[in-house]
Order: structure tokens, then sequence, then C-alpha cells
């Protein structure tokens, strides 16, 4: 690769004096008012990199020792202040006394809303619509433990089987298969007898035979025709709403091996006047009581 410099014939402008397969490179450099530009950015950069927090040898807080996190937190103050009368009056109230009150109303549907997608979208849905595996929807009239004010606030506050609060709702169903309780066939027998509350039984028989089973050992929680007890938690069995599926297979799956969902106890970890809010947004999602 030739190394001479010398003036292309064509442009005029002197060569770099690369060539490489008889094409040689012109030398055309960048404008100076372009360099010296960025030389200045260059310049800039390194001392704002000095003052504000970048470089672990200031710190991470640079020499002005400024920060983001701290200079939000005036703001937040001015605005947890701004807020404190109106909380003040939603955790001295009940649900039902801000649900009757317009201006407390309009501030817990608010603050319930960021507080249900803060801590309650992940299991229930955005719009308390619930899901697959367990999860209840908040927006229908089918409730475990009750629809009212003082019942949703207390799910809210102690939660279901979660070891965390002696209040927590929730009671144990037996594993009637897995701890011996009940044979194969007498599960798949209670399927049957279940799908037959809902008129779907494809087996006359067996859910005669179910039906002698489930009376035996169901009726004291889900009641003698399946219509569930909100006192212990039992769902509903004569609907076709299901927290784990209402097909035969996962009827069996039910009754064999349990479910046992658990829900967090949040009167430990949110402010009384959150969970007044939640409690009134929930009530208001469309199945409230």
């Amino acid at each position: 690769m030739p190394t001479k410099i010398e003036k292309d014939s064509i442009t005029g402008t002197n060569t770099t004096g690369h060539e490489w397969d008889g094409l040689k490179e012109l030398n055309t450099p960048l404008p100076k008012w372009w360099l010296y530009v960025f030389y200045a950015t260059i310049a800039f950069s390194i001392v704002w990199m000095a003052i504000y927090p970048s470089l672990p040898v200031t710190g991470a807080r640079g020499l002005s020792g400024w920060t983001a996190r701290g200079a939000i937190g005036p703001a937040l103050e001015a605005e947890k202040a701004a807020r404190e009368p109106m909380l003040a009056k939603l955790r001295a109230a009940t649900p039902a006394q801000i649900a009757a009150d317009p201006e407390m109303r309009a501030f817990a549907l608010a603050g319930g809303r960021i507080a249900f997608a803060n801590n309650c979208a992940g299991c229930h849905g955005a719009g308390g619509q619930g899901a697959p595996g367990g999860f209840p929807s908040l927006a229908d009239d089918d409730w475990l433990y009750g629809g009212s004010f003082d019942a949703i606030q207390h799910t809210i506050r102690h939660g279901v089987r979660n070891g965390e609060s002696d209040e927590a709702r929730g009671v144990a169903m037996p594993r009637f298969q897995a701890d011996g309780l009940l044979k194969a066939e007498q599960v798949a027998d209670t399927a049957e007898y279940v799908l037959s509350l809902t008129g779907r039984a494809t087996d006359a028989a067996a859910a005669q035979r179910g039906g002698q089973v489930f009376a035996e050992n169901c009726v004291s929680c889900h009641g003698e025709k399946g219509e569930g007890n909100r006192d212990m938690g039992a769902p509903r069995l004569n609907d076709q709403v299901w927290l784990y599926g209402g097909d035969k297979a996962s009827l069996m799956r039910s009754i064999g091996w349990s479910r046992a969902g658990v829900m967090p106890s949040w009167g430990g970890r949110l402010d009384p006047a959150t969970v007044n809010m939640l409690t009134v947004y929930v009530h208001a999602l469309g199945g409230g009581e």
C-alpha cells in the first residue's frame, strides 16, 4: 500500500497517500468549527461528570452534592403534608361513611385505584377481573367471604391463609384422595355429582353415588345444594364461577388434592387510610354488596 501523497487530478484535493487496489483516499478533514464544537462537548461532559452524580471517586454524588432523590424529597414531603388532612379523615371514617361523602369518596376512588395497581393488580388483574389459578374476580357479585364494605375491609386487612394474621380468612379443605379419605373412584363420582349441580353430569349413576359421598363429606362446608359458606370461604358449586376450573378433571384435582390460595395480610403493610381507600375502590368495581 503506497503512502505517497499527491494531488487528485479530478478534484484537486490532496490524497492521504493510501491506495487500495488502485483506489486512492482523499484527504478531506472535518471543518474546524465542527471539531471545535466536538472538543467543547468533551470538555463540557468532563465538567458535568465531576459536578453531578456519575463517578465513584466523588462518592456517586458529584462535587455539588446534588442527587435526584434529594431534590425530590422536599416535593414529596410537601405533597404528603397537603394530603394528610384528607388521609386523617379517611383513617377516622368507616368505608361506608367514606362512600357516602362525595369528597371523601372521590379521593378514595382515586387513591384506591393507584393502591390497587401497585399492590393487587398482579393477582386480581388491572380491572379486578381475576385470573385462572385461584385469583378471584372482584368485579362480579360472586364473593367467597362477602362483598359488603366490612367484609371486603376484613379480607384486605387480614388476608387469606397467610399465617400472618390470626384473623386471616380461610379454612383448609381436606385432601380427600391424597390423605386416603376417599378412593379415586369416589372422587370421580363426587366430581360427577358436582357437575350435576349445574346440569353438566354425563353419568347419572356416578352422580347418584357421588351425591352420597358429597352428603357425608362436603355438605358441612359447601351446603346441601352446593350454595357455599361465606363464613368458611367455601365457594358455591352450583353456579358457573370457578377459581380453578369447572371441568371434571379440575374438579377431581380440587377434591383429591385440595386447593389453598393465599393472600397477604395488607393491614400490616399499608396505612389504614390506604386500606379504607382500597375497600371503597374494590366495592365500586361492580360487585360490591
